[in-house]
């Protein structure tokens, strides 16, 4: 076997179905006595069902959190939590609020709780990405981890399926990119497979039968371990891409992320055989075609496939692939500047990944 290096995240994960319940007990164990509660404009009921559950004991609710998190909305949240003397922050809800969890407390050192209710992963990756003056830019380190997690399949029973749905690819782009990062391990490797195979079976099952609780389960346990992946090991082209449609022309994340996903897996098959064929095993009617695979599953969830139907003009996809090449960035294969063009010509137009670039 290779030689390898692996860090594990330090942080708490309980998971299961009701789990929320010990939410007042975690916090009486880490001394915690006034969480400032995160959410979304769209998701405070359930902040207040949270606030309900400790009793009103909360230094507040800040229902701001954003797309890409804005660091103007990181700024206003920063100083409502040191107005309101909170000593920690509990974020519920979905990529956005969590994101929001994060750079507050990296800011500011307070004590992270995290309860998603989507299968966006970030609650499990040291990785932290804002959006100032257009650009979103992203860092990594350890002490962006949240503290505790807290998986309640309840609370993603009534997302909607569209959601569920591309916020599930999301997930797995995770660990699709883990599988040929610069610096992958089998540790990894062996999460991201079982963490692809639970998501590609369940989102399916879940568009069949929204109401199951087996398929929300295992959807969920999916994406922690997708996420689990990206933690670990790093990104490349196909978050550098997303980052850039999303931060720069404000595209929405998991949508995004679901267009580019097989469009960047095609662009760097000729360089990732082991990483296709793992994918290849895990992805359902592949038929040792990971690409094909992707695609599959795509169709059998109906997702939007075109950049343009989420408000992407042709006219900037040259600005587009000029910004994903600007910086330099590790990534299997060169990044070359019209095949990036192609490449995203092709996503704006809700054409299939295809592996001739």
């Amino acid at each position: 076997m290779d030689a390898f290096e692996y860090t594990s995240a330090p942080a708490k994960v309980i998971f299961g179905s009701g789990t929320i319940a010990k939410l007042p007990a975690i916090l009486e164990e880490l001394g915690l006595r006034r969480p400032l509660l995160l959410s979304t404009p769209g998701q405070i009921k359930q902040a207040e069902n949270v606030k309900t559950l400790l009793n009103g004991r909360v230094s507040g609710l800040f229902s701001e959190a954003a797309m890409h998190t804005p660091v103007e909305v990181t700024e206003r949240a920063i100083r409502f939590a040191e107005s309101s003397k909170a000593d920690s922050v509990l974020s519920i809800g979905g990529g956005s609020t969590i994101g929001l969890g994060k750079a507050v407390c990296f800011r500011i050192g307070l004590t992270h709780i995290t309860i998603p209710t989507t299968y966006a992963g970030s609650e499990v990756t040291p990785i932290l990405g804002e959006t100032s003056g257009g650009v979103k830019s992203t860092r990594s380190d350890p002490k962006v981890l949240p503290r505790v997690v807290i998986y309640d399949v309840n609370l993603t029973m009534t997302l909607p399926i569209s959601t569920s749905s591309t916020s599930g690819i999301n997930a797995i782009a995770h660990a699709v990119e883990a599988l040929y990062a610069q610096k992958s391990n089998p540790i990894i490797d062996m999460l991201a497979k079982e963490g692809v195979k639970s998501l590609a079976i369940a989102l399916p099952q879940m568009v069949e039968d929204p109401t199951s609780l087996r398929a929300r389960s295992d959807a969920l346990y999916g994406a922690w371990l997708c996420g689990t992946c990206l933690g670990g090991v790093g990104m490349s082209l196909h978050h550098k891409l997303c980052h850039t449609l999303g931060g720069s022309f404000n595209l929405p994340h998991a949508e995004t992320h679901t267009i580019i996903l097989p469009h960047a897996l095609a662009y760097n098959a000729p360089q990732i055989s082991k990483a296709l064929k793992m994918l290849a095993e895990a992805l359902p009617d592949s038929n040792g075609d990971a690409v094909k695979g992707l695609n599959q599953l795509l169709d059998k969830l109906k997702v939007e496939r075109s950049l343009k139907k989420l408000g992407f003009k042709e006219d900037d996809i040259n600005k587009a692939a000029d910004l994903a090449v600007a910086k330099p960035y590790w990534n299997p294969r060169e990044v070359k500047r019209d095949a990036i063009r192609e490449l995203i010509r092709r996503a704006w137009a809700g054409e299939e990944a295809r592996c001739d670039l």
